[in-house]
């Protein structure tokens, strides 16, 4: 399992019945969450002193009902973590049998490693960042440092680039950024956009290479093709279900092998990582190393490792899942 256990400003307090318990820096905010099928005492005494809890619908969607929760507010992450784990011992053997090591990430001063985030609740109970990507940050950010100095080593200044996909509010541009690449940032939120620039500045970003773009991802990974443009690495993190800014329809199931297949175009014979994440049910970990093995490995060789991706739970010491994550690289 690929668990982000080296938050500090965000935790997951406790689950139960449908619902998960979370500090946000000083908040702490209750949110639906369909993994949460287990019905366990509400001992924490957090479960009383919420400033913002999201009430599902019988018909669909919900509202936030808030409780002197400001309307933004921030946290950061420092990439590759300072100090312990959150992840308690006794449940590495359950979850994870080794913990990664990412030496390069680590020898970095950790205000070159910090990144901060705009926090808003909005519509179908987000706040504008998915913590457990931060497994994956860690992951790529040192792969990214890796392949920077090999080139050095070699005499090479050839940056590394970076494609995101469906790229949301940035999490994964800065860490990439962060960690030295030349990012295209992609997704057809305008809104979206502007959100991640304004992480990007609070991170220390505003002047890094990141080229922000409000776009149908297929249709630029198309033109990206015909222009002959190519990258190192590749971030995919599609919506279960959208629409692009011209109201193009987007069904995981129907479409992620596809986008796959063209995105793999634009990898070099020199690549380091394609990452694609997934929160629907039907894409498992299983799938998504057959997509990524059939299409990445016959071209590229490399290795492929797919996984649950999670959360540790403060109050049990177990593992919320959230989702699963297709790692392929060299």
């Amino acid at each position: 399992m690929f668990i982000a256990d080296h938050w500090k400003d965000y935790e997951v307090i406790d689950t139960s019945s449908g619902d998960k318990l979370e500090r946000w820096g000083k908040y702490i905010l209750r949110r639906p969450d369909p993994q949460v099928i287990w019905q366990t005492e509400l001992r924490n005494p957090a479960w009383k002193k919420l400033n913002g809890h999201y009430h599902r619908s019988q018909k669909g969607g919900g509202e936030w009902e808030f409780f002197h929760l400001p309307e933004q507010w921030t946290i950061s992450y420092v990439l590759g973590g300072t100090g312990k784990s959150t992840l308690r011992e006794n449940a590495r053997e359950t979850y994870q049998r080794v913990a990664p090591v990412y030496a390069l990430l680590t020898e970095l001063p950790a205000k070159d490693r910090e990144l901060t985030f705009h926090l808003k609740p909005f519509a179908f109970k987000h706040t504008g960042l998915f913590p457990e990507q931060a497994a994956n940050w860690d992951w790529f950010s040192d792969k990214i440092l890796g392949e920077i100095e090999r080139r050095r080593a070699a005499g090479s200044d050839k940056p590394v680039k970076v494609l995101n996909l469906f790229a949301y509010t940035g999490g994964a541009t800065l860490a990439a950024a962060k960690a030295g690449a030349h990012v295209t940032h992609v997704d057809a939120s305008k809104g979206m956009v502007q959100w991640a620039k304004e992480n990007a500045q609070s991170s220390g970003l505003d002047t890094a290479p990141i080229r922000w773009l409000v776009d149908d991802c297929t249709k630029f990974v198309e033109r990206e093709i015909r222009r002959g443009n190519t990258y190192d690495a590749i971030i995919m993190d599609p919506p279960s279900y959208g629409r692009g800014p011209k109201g193009e329809i987007w069904k995981i199931e129907d479409a992620v092998y596809p986008l796959i297949q063209l995105a793999a175009k634009l990898l070099t014979k020199d690549s380091i990582f394609f990452l694609i994440n997934s929160y629907t049910t039907g894409l498992q970990p299983a799938v998504m190393s057959y997509m990524l093995s059939t299409v990445l490995v016959p071209e590229l060789g490399g290795v492929v490792h797919s996984e649950e991706v999670g959360l540790p739970v403060t109050e049990t010491g177990l593992v919320l899942p959230c989702g699963c994550s297709g790692r392929w690289e060299k």
